[in-house]
């Protein structure tokens, strides 16, 4: 029996290792945490418990079949986030660059499909070159079943994805279906094509940076919610999001207490809003001296500043805050900032979050640009 265990131990200790020592070093020399490193600064210490440790590929071609690790380049299972449920798979770049393989997929799949028999959110740490080529169709075939988890899960446990290294082709659009998207600046990368294909069909010169990165899709596309500076920081304002969340559609979100009592008296509002219409103020200021304990976690604060949406607590419950800022084009209301704000409300709305407005507004934003762009469709949401 002795012997058994230590044969057990062995095979674990070598699926920890995933690629093997170099190419942890390689991940760590691009500034990167590693896939298992990643769950421990996410979860609560001790609490993750690991599924499908010792997954291998069902690949025979290309010489495939001698070359197999075990997890297969995913690390799945559950822990606790402050002492509540989550599902979490964590791409492990070291393994085959992370590529998706069938069975890959399936590890996903599995998480996936448990957390919505639970009632449980699912976190996505991505960090994949895309499909796995020798697998061929199986690969894509993969990518198939986990949109349609993703589809399925939509409006029933929170979805939140964390872009932590490239993100590719078929590995961007699951991210996409998913309710929020975080990335890491200069190490994580999402595009539908990189910048070689770009130049080769189009002839457009770009860089992976410029094409994909996070400042890209924070401030110009709208895609990411938030960036940050490095892997940790990443992950611990993940935990702290996770806060405001309820565990799914049928529950309510955590409520904290907390010292700040509601009969509060702030006197410098009575002056926040100017007397002149025409005059500009920080509604951000108004949010946070509104809010419990002046905690405001803005979402996508860099993209379409003329609203701002996020997350808050009153009285110790979690509400959504939905804001027209006259700091940024007097408050008006464009396409970006419709698409922006109603995305939020859909969220809020499928998890029972009430939503706060705070209105100033002159209106819609006039010009051919807006019209043509679909202002009457986009503004309508």
């Amino acid at each position: 029996m002795q012997d058994i265990n230590e044969q057990l131990e062995q095979k674990r200790a070598a699926a920890r290792m995933g690629g093997g020592q170099k190419r942890i070093d390689a991940q760590h020399a691009k500034g990167k945490l590693t896939a298992r490193e990643r769950i421990e600064v996410l979860l609560d210490e001790g609490t993750f418990e690991e599924w499908d440790m010792f997954v291998e590929h069902r690949c025979t071609d290309f010489g495939m079949e001698d070359n197999k690790i075990p997890g297969d380049g995913v690390v799945t299972g559950y822990g606790m986030i402050n002492g509540r449920l989550v599902f979490v798979f964590s791409q492990d770049f070291t393994v085959y660059g992370g590529a998706l393989s069938e069975t890959h997929a399936e590890k996903i799949c599995k998480i996936m499909d448990q957390a919505m028999k639970v009632g449980a959110p699912v976190i996505g740490l991505n960090d994949s070159g895309g499909a796995r080529i020798q697998e061929g169709v199986a690969s894509l075939g993969g990518y198939a079943d986990v949109f349609q988890r993703n589809v399925m899960a939509s409006g029933v446990v929170p979805q939140i994805s964390m872009i932590m290294g490239p993100s590719a082709g078929g590995a961007v659009y699951s991210p996409a279906l998913t309710d929020f998207i975080f990335m890491v600046k200069d190490t994580s990368y999402m595009f539908v094509t990189g910048p070689e294909v770009v130049k080769t069909v189009t002839h457009e010169e770009v860089t992976a940076e410029e094409l994909g990165g996070a400042l890209t899709h924070t401030t110009k596309s709208g895609v990411a919610d938030m960036a940050f500076e490095n892997d940790v920081e990443a992950l611990l304002m993940l935990r702290r999001l996770y806060n405001y969340l309820p565990l799914n559609n049928r529950e309510k979100a955590p409520v904290r207490p907390s010292g700040d009592p509601s009969g509060r008296m702030d006197m410098s509002l009575d002056t926040l809003v100017p007397e002149n219409a025409n005059k500009a103020y920080d509604m951000k200021e108004l949010i946070v001296k509104t809010v419990d304990d002046g905690d405001f976690f803005e979402l996508q604060p860099d993209y379409a500043k003329n609203i701002l949406i996020g997350f808050a607590r009153m009285e110790g419950q979690t509400v959504g805050i939905v804001a027209n800022q006259p700091l940024v084009l007097a408050g008006c209301l464009d396409i970006k900032s419709s698409i922006k704000a109603a995305r939020f409300v859909r969220f809020c709305d499928a998890f029972n979050i009430p939503v706060i407005t705070f209105v100033d507004v002159p209106g819609f934003m006039p010009g051919t640009s807006q019209e043509f762009g679909g202002i009457i469709k986009h503004g309508a949401k």
